[in-house]
């Protein structure tokens, strides 16, 4: 496994408190085009706008189109700039197929922000996959790996996995990914997934670096008000802000890492690392994630930060890439 430490950790002039608008200032992405995946909500229109403001052909690929045109025109008002509007669901393979032989030409930034949390029961897809799984990591590694060839031709290409500190709650289990012999667990198959989000930048580093690609995850910050908490009840949202335990971003703070691995000159070849408040977060120790757990029977908001061995061991990068082949038949 790579070792870190604190002292060759990547540190920016940014943190918590940053906004996307603050770490893009000054960056021209003037010909350069983007994706944003989940871009017509939350902090997906404020990653498209930051990106759009410095001069990116940005696209947003969206499931619902009518949302991403209203999205797009607010952007392109507020900036002046170009904002399409592309179909994708990434839980259906062959709208991620669509997706992909639509696109033409280079591709400089693809930003994995879509996501689904906390499904209450298990729910699967018509392959037999479980949905978080399917949709947080299989729909984006297919996208990916299609566009891989757009990526290399932009030449110095990055993609931005958003990943979560729920990573902490759940390495993947490779065993049994689908909850076929264990207790489906809504913030076991959300930790599974965000777990697999950092492995895939990891792994596509490692891979396509040779080819000007590379891969960084993130965790965007506790940010309450967006879609992706639909999923949680009352009561899993009053402990959250009961706790203590959480600093609350607004939707401009919690694009602000997303933006600021996508964009900043300094991180130019740097990938396979994990970022939180605009910098590289440390690796924890192992008892550490498992003190991030989560009690059964309740949900438990996480103590720590930083990233867990797990997700960026070098290893479980390969194993996880291979089966993420297997799957998708490929």
């Amino acid at each position: 496994m790579t070792e870190f430490t604190t002292a060759n950790l990547i540190h920016t002039p940014f943190g918590f408190d940053s906004t996307a608008a603050e770490v893009i200032e000054g960056i021209s992405l003037e010909d350069k085009r983007a994706i944003v995946t989940g871009g017509s909500s939350g902090i997906g229109v404020e990653t498209a706008r930051a990106l759009a403001s410095a001069g990116a052909d940005v696209t947003l690929a969206v499931r619902d189109t009518d949302a991403g045109e209203r999205t797009a025109t607010e952007i392109m008002t507020s900036t002046g700039n170009p904002v399409r509007v592309g179909p994708l669901n990434l839980a259906s393979q062959a709208s991620v197929s669509e997706f992909v032989a639509a696109w033409d030409g280079p591709l400089h930034l693809l930003v994995n922000n879509a996501g689904v949390m906390a499904l209450p029961e298990l729910t699967l897809t018509p392959e037999g996959w479980e949905l978080q799984f399917a949709t947080n990591h299989l729909g984006h590694f297919a996208l990916a790996a299609g566009l891989h060839d757009a990526l290399t031709a932009a030449g110095h290409a990055r993609i931005v996995s958003l990943s979560s500190r729920g990573h902490l709650r759940s390495p993947v289990v490779f065993e049994d990914i689908n909850f076929s012999s264990r207790p489906y667990d809504p913030w076991l198959a959300y930790g599974q997934s965000k777990t697999a989000n950092v492995l895939f930048a990891v792994e596509a580093t490692r891979r396509w670096a040779g080819d000007g690609i590379t891969a960084n995850a993130v965790h965007p910050g506790a940010i309450a008000e967006t879609n992706l908490s639909r999923y949680m009840n009352a009561e899993e949202l009053a402990t959250l802000r009961e706790s203590g335990t959480f600093r609350f971003k607004t939707i401009e703070q919690g694009a602000a890492t997303s933006v600021l691995v996508g964009t900043w000159p300094q991180l130019e070849g740097i990938g396979g690392r994990y970022f939180e408040d605009c910098n590289e977060a440390p690796v924890i120790d192992p008892e550490g994630a498992e003190r991030n757990g989560r009690d059964a029977g309740s949900y438990r908001p996480l103590q720590e930060g930083g990233v867990a061995p797990y997700a960026v061991d070098p290893e479980n990068a390969r194993r996880l890439w291979d089966l993420s082949l297997a799957m998708l038949d490929r």
